[in-house]
């Protein structure tokens, strides 16, 4: 009995710290919302190569919501995409490939042309080398296609958490 009530007690404890954390909702408002309206005033531009577009689009998939704002922000990409063979058989034929696709993005405020993020984002795949190299090739077009709409939903985070940091730091009109 005791145990049971030390559980509630500690579950009582627990709840009043998760509530007292200042946890707030990352897209509160929805399409209305403060970060909404800071994601609808970046424009994306044109990315080099195939991976390029994938993540362009991936990214103009999910800003198309927010769009129809004054240009406020320029995001740049640069991206590099890497296919490395590392499992060998004995007859030195690769057995398994690594796609790695990293993004190396800066936003810019169009106003001054001052850099007011720079990161990167990155995501890796693994792909089975089979006896089809149209299968191969197959898998290699896929993994870079899911490569793409990660490292762009990272992109979408870190710049949704630096709008909202924009949001509270500006003072209220």
């Amino acid at each position: 009995m005791t145990r049971m009530l030390t559980r509630i007690i500690a579950i009582a404890a627990l709840s009043t710290l998760v509530a007292g954390c200042n946890l707030r909702p990352l897209y509160a408002g929805g399409t209305s919302g403060v970060v909404a309206s800071e994601l609808g005033r970046v424009e994306i531009e044109p990315i080099a190569g195939k991976a390029g577009w994938l993540v362009r689009n991936a990214l103009k998939d999910q800003f198309e919501a927010f769009e129809g704002q004054e240009v406020k922000y320029r995001l740049t990409i640069v991206l590099e995409d890497k296919i490395a063979g590392f499992g060998v058989r004995s007859d030195d034929r690769i057995t398994r490939e690594r796609r790695t696709l990293r993004a190396r993005y800066q936003l810019v405020r169009l106003s001054d042309s001052v850099v007011v993020l720079d990161a990167t984002a990155g995501s890796d795949a693994g792909i089975d080398v089979v006896s089809s190299e149209y299968a191969t090739v197959a898998a290699e077009d896929t993994a870079l296609e899911n490569l793409a709409t990660r490292v762009s939903n990272q992109i979408v985070t870190r710049l949704s958490l630096f709008a909202r940091t924009e949001a509270s730091a500006s003072p209220a009109p």
